[in-house]
């Protein structure tokens, strides 16, 4: 058996990511940990959590799989916060947006790499990262912030791995591009006067820049099925064309 717990199932890229594998065959089931379930499949099971209040990540634990082939934890919630610049941010929606996109992932891996350290099988650590991670975008600090936070996150990890436990568990923090989901909804949406990118957002979305989810979250899965093809941490779903 193959699990795969992920993150934000209820739409977009985790969404698409979860029905990928239910469809992909028996062997596969997908835990999603969300807020709000909308997949049903027999193979399907969901935990409600808000990953945006901490204590309620803290009490997640992840059961044992024995005989597993693989586990995978691929942490895809996000948030991009208000899109404001510093001085006009709500206090409460900074603390969400870093919890959502940083320290709950960072619990979650914690969690997993801890119940599944024993394990024989295949473990693969996903985190869904952001272009906004590698440079200031105005009007979105915590976004671009907390993005480069969960970049280090996964190099620290990663290099725990390679240097003292021999690659128990194979970790990527990987940036998917523009993707057609609420998020860009929500970005469009912004006040002209609180983001001077507005316009190339809707232009993107006008000239049909932003790919479905679905395209995506099958190169996010052909990262995964095929881990041994990239040796690097940080990865950008742009540049990943599945070779077969």
């Amino acid at each position: 058996m193959n699990f795969y717990y992920i993150t934000g199932t209820s739409r977009g890229l985790g969404k698409a990511l979860a029905e990928h594998y239910l469809e992909s065959g028996p062997d596969n089931r997908v835990i999603g940990i969300s807020r709000t379930c909308s997949i049903s499949h027999k193979n399907y099971s969901h935990f409600q959590v808000d990953l945006t209040d901490v204590e309620k990540t803290k009490d997640f634990h992840f059961p044992p799989h024995h005989n597993a082939k693989r586990i995978a934890l691929i942490n895809n919630s996000g948030m991009v916060g208000q899109i404001r610049p510093v001085g006009k941010l709500d206090a409460d929606v900074i603390i969400s947006s870093y919890n959502l996109n940083l320290i709950s992932p960072s619990i979650l891996m914690n969690s997993f790499i801890g119940a599944y350290n024993s394990s024989n099988a295949e473990k693969i650590v996903v985190n869904v990262s952001s272009g906004a991670g590698k440079y200031p975008i105005g009007s979105w600090a915590g976004y671009c912030a907390s993005k480069a936070g969960i970049d280090l996150f996964s190099k620290v990890v990663e290099e725990e791995q390679k240097t003292a436990f021999g690659y128990k568990f194979r970790v990527f923090s990987i940036a998917p591009g523009l993707i057609d989901t609420a998020m860009q909804d929500q970005i469009r949406s912004a006040e002209p006067g609180d983001f001077n990118r507005l316009n190339d957002f809707i232009n993107y979305k006008i000239e049909n820049q932003l790919l479905h989810p679905d395209i995506i979250a099958k190169k996010y899965a052909y990262i995964i099925d095929h881990v041994s093809e990239f040796p690097e941490v940080l990865l950008s779903v742009k540049d990943i064309e599945p070779t077969h």
